[in-house]
């Protein structure tokens, strides 16, 4: 069976017409159990919103804004319908922002991207997402186990470990970043153990570039990628390589001129923009995830019928996702507190040998070896990433607020 379900393949307008007949129950939901859309919807009449127009009427609600709205509503800024001692499970993303796990088999809707990369029931996973703090984990675990998978939780770290696991149990997938899974692979070869049951792979969190797939593809890999995040579980998924992102069937999906909630031409760049439908645990509105991306007009040949996105095409603003860690500006900035010898810093991030790397460029008249290890120990502490520090003259660094430098090839 080549999808998960008759929704990838229903006829475009018929999806259209079922998700707004869906929506303005949804928005009212939300309204009614959320505090923070309680304000944020008041006196709006959400029956009428059943098309992209009256929709692109409702507020933007900014995931840049929610550290200082949680902050000041713990512990998820009044957006939850939930109390988090309802929740199944409660996570901490980085920056810290928290996200609850409502009820559910597939929470995050995370089978059906496993489904168009190839798992099907009786695969065994091998899982590298984290289960700790971060929800990464428990996403694609969830997401297989629905499939009918077995899943060994992995987690991050211990290499040869995880090569000796995955030829002692002989998983047949894989699920994290396509980083680890070379270094995963790297590892095994340095051992010399092969892994002739390892034939697919989704990865996330991190971009995928077609020499990294190739690689992969030249061991047997299958490897397909989509895209989600820990507020609103998947939000595309590959079925092709080359042609583009699926859209979920489980949200509304607008691209926006960044910082604004108004529309963008078809065609063009904008900030994603998702509205879920059937979440009532997390009932986001609207919700802006920072990342940029555009619609394609040509439809993919596997059938599905849904629009695709180009995938991830940088930030809207200057977050990064490093190593499949978002690192805020915010947490660069507070680097200098830290240590009163620095001047102006800049993170500059770059892809060195099909991997992420970051160097921290901060300004100092001194060029003290301790000081270089105290800060890089501050950058790892909050950023939860390992980084280089290059310290530099003071005034040399450019003066144009950029705090995060994003070197990395879109493909």
């Amino acid at each position: 069976m080549p999808h998960l379900d008759a929704l990838e393949t229903r006829p475009h307008a018929q999806r259209v017409a079922e998700q707004y007949a869906r929506l303005p129950a949804q928005l009212a939901y939300a309204r009614e159990h959320s505090p923070a859309y309680a304000q944020a919807l008041a006196g709006l009449d959400l029956s009428a919103v059943t098309d992209a127009q009256a929709l692109a009427g409702l507020p933007v609600t900014r995931k840049s804004a929610l550290i200082e709205q949680q902050q000041a509503c713990p512990p998820f800024g009044g957006y939850a319908a939930m109390a988090a001692g309802a929740a199944s499970r409660v996570f901490a993303s980085p920056g810290p922002i928290y996200e609850p796990q409502g009820p559910g088999e597939d929470f995050w809707r995370m089978s059906r991207a496993l489904y168009a990369a190839g798992f099907r029931s009786g695969d065994i996973v091998h899982n590298t997402f984290s289960y700790h703090f971060t929800p990464g984990g428990f996403m694609l675990d969830s997401g297989a186990r629905a499939l009918g998978c077995a899943v060994f939780p992995a987690g991050v770290g211990q290499t040869e470990q995880q090569v000796m696991a995955l030829r002692d149990i002989g998983a047949t997938g894989y699920t994290g970043t396509p980083s680890f899974l070379k270094i995963i692979l790297d590892k095994a070869d340095e051992l010399g153990i092969a892994l002739p049951r390892l034939n697919k792979a989704l990865v996330t969190g991190e971009a995928l570039p077609n020499s990294l797939r190739q690689q992969f593809e030249a061991r047997g890999i299958q490897v397909r990628q989509c895209y989600a995040t820990a507020d609103l579980g998947l939000i595309a998924y590959e079925s092709q390589p080359g042609e583009g992102l699926v859209v979920d069937e489980g949200i509304v999906l607008e691209l926006v001129k960044p910082g604004t909630g108004e529309l963008v031409a078809d065609g063009d760049v904008g900030e994603v923009v998702v509205t879920p439908l059937h979440n009532r645990a997390y009932p986001l509105v609207r919700f802006a995830t920072g990342d940029l991306s555009a619609f394609l007009d040509s439809a993919g040949s596997c059938g599905r019928s849904n629009r695709r996105i180009k995938g991830w095409l940088g930030r809207a603003d200057q977050t990064a996702k490093i190593k499949g860690m978002f690192v805020h500006p915010a947490q660069i900035h507070a680097i200098g507190p830290r240590h009163p010898a620095l001047g102006r810093l800049r993170l500059v991030v770059e892809r060195v040998n099909d991997l992420d790397h970051m160097t921290l460029h901060a300004e100092s008249a001194d060029s003290d070896a301790a000081l270089r290890q105290a800060v890089a120990d501050s950058l790892r502490e909050l950023t939860k990433l390992k980084g280089e520090v290059c310290l530099c003259a003071p005034g040399s660094l450019a003066n144009d607020g950029k705090i995060i430098d994003d070197q990395r090839p879109l493909a």
